[in-house]
């Protein structure tokens, strides 16, 4: 009685699987059918669809059939006769994850592609005619893990803005080992993508360094201060487009206490930098303050001053003449700069009368 539920149990539970994976997966294959179109029939709850080796082109009718299959998983149309990608081509298929498009003669893709691909984890644009690949273009592929781009012509390619994306191809194409290269190179070399086929993923340009890796090809000290003045201006740019967007939002919304932050942290560098630029290049400024600054003689100015009171002794005389109380300041003053201590105490009450009885 037991081993019969058991077997029942389990033949359910087989059968409730099944029924879960038919819902969840449904397979279409229409391969080697010399297709011109999409075909509108198929059912719409299909999620793999593989349309591969006919004669399709992707044009504005295909477009229009592909979003009618919104719940599309993977899609495969390799070897048709795509030549272009056009702006929101695959913009209904937000559950898509594997895109292939291999062996089609696409030179181009515009900007717009890929919009609405947000869970795309896989993109295949193998052996294609491709030229060239904007950062631009890959941006609405927040997801994607695995881009293939071997086998097409493109000979240079900037750092694709992909937080997760984990393995990249890029082998058989023409790589143009100059300084627009670099900025990949360092992306390559700082990044945790990891680059496949990376002893064959070679220069084609220059001919001495053609047997080069790009991830590892020398470039020249020229370049790298190419590559941070680029850097430079790309951060001018975007602390110029932080200032549109915010005199963007002062006109159309209230400001919040971010871009309060953001204006007095803005305002006080300016600040500072235009003090630190004052303080360099207009030194006038110390001398003025220095000018109010009380200091002691050197001992050089005292030599001076001690010899000219030799030359005039008519001076010394004339100080005698006046009452013992300037006579007291005087000396005083005429001894304020002896530097060195003759070992005497001196005596500030001595009688000027008794002085001259002496002599």
């Amino acid at each position: 009685m037991k081993v019969t539920r058991f077997m029942f149990w389990l033949f359910s539970m087989l059968l409730s699987d099944k029924s879960q994976a038919s819902e969840t997966e449904v397979k279409c294959n229409f391969t080697r059918k010399n297709y011109a179109l999409i075909p509108e029939g198929i059912s719409s709850n299909v999620t793999i669809l593989d349309l591969s080796y006919n004669q399709i082109t992707l044009n504005a009718s295909d477009t229009r059939t592909l979003q009618m299959y919104s719940l599309l998983t993977e899609l495969y149309l390799m070897e048709n006769n795509i030549t272009a990608l056009y702006n929101n081509t695959f913009s209904n298929l937000l559950n898509l994850e594997i895109l292939n498009i291999c062996g089609n003669s696409i030179s181009v893709i515009q900007q717009g592609s890929f919009v609405g691909l947000n869970e795309l984890k896989q993109l295949f644009l193998c052996q294609n005619k491709i030229l060239q690949l904007t950062p631009d273009t890959l941006v609405p592929l927040n997801n994607l893990k695995v881009l293939d781009l071997r086998g097409n012509l493109i000979s240079l390619f900037h750092a694709p803005r992909l937080s997760h994306l984990e393995l990249l191809t890029l082998d058989g194409n023409p790589w143009n080992c100059t300084c627009g290269l670099l900025d990949l190179q360092n992306w390559l070399n700082t990044s945790n993508v990891t680059l496949e086929n990376e002893s064959i993923t070679t220069c084609n340009y220059p001919d001495d360094l053609k047997h080069y890796s790009i991830k590892s090809a020398p470039f020249t000290t020229e370049c790298h201060s190419k590559f941070i003045s680029t850097i430079a201006e790309d951060l001018y740019i975007d602390f110029n487009r932080s200032l549109k967007n915010l005199t963007w939002n002062s006109e159309h919304e209230p400001l919040g206490k971010s871009w309060a932050f953001l204006v007095g942290v803005v305002a006080t560098v300016l600040l500072t930098s235009l003090l630190i630029f004052i303080a360099i290049k207009c030194p006038i400024w110390y001398n003025i303050l220095l000018s109010y600054n009380h200091h002691r003689l050197e001992e050089h100015e005292a030599e001076t001053y001690d010899q000219g009171l030799t030359r005039n002794p008519s001076s010394l005389s004339q100080i005698t003449d006046t009452n013992s109380e300037d006579n007291t300041v005087i000396f005083e003053q005429l001894h304020s700069f002896v530097v060195d201590d003759d070992g005497f105490i001196e005596d500030r009450y001595i009688d000027i009368n008794e002085v001259h009885e002496e002599k």
